[in-house]
């Protein structure tokens, strides 16, 4: 009984065709369409306006890392031939 209900199974699974394929997929089914455009369009303005923001404030952090080199040197100066007592005579 168990042996028939294998043969039967086995015959009804052989009998099943496997699909074929029908040759190349449709141009619609495969190209990402105006969204598809849209996104990649969004995603490169918002690349492009990050990187500018990068840019600016790299920028402004050499800025102040330059003019707080200024100061200090300035500073190192004045501390040096500001004092009467460092002065020879």
């Amino acid at each position: 009984m168990i042996a028939d209900a294998l043969l039967r199974a086995s015959a009804l699974l052989a009998a099943t065709p496997t699909p074929t394929p029908s040759g190349a997929p449709a141009d619609d089914s495969v190209t990402p369409g105006v969204l598809g455009f849209v996104v990649t369009f969004l995603i490169a303005v918002v690349v492009v306006l990050l990187v500018i923001d990068m840019v600016r404030r790299i920028r402004r952090v050499r800025y102040r890392a330059e003019i707080g080199e200024k100061l200090d040197a300035e500073q190192a100066g004045e501390d040096g031939a500001g004092r009467p007592e460092d002065r020879e005579s």
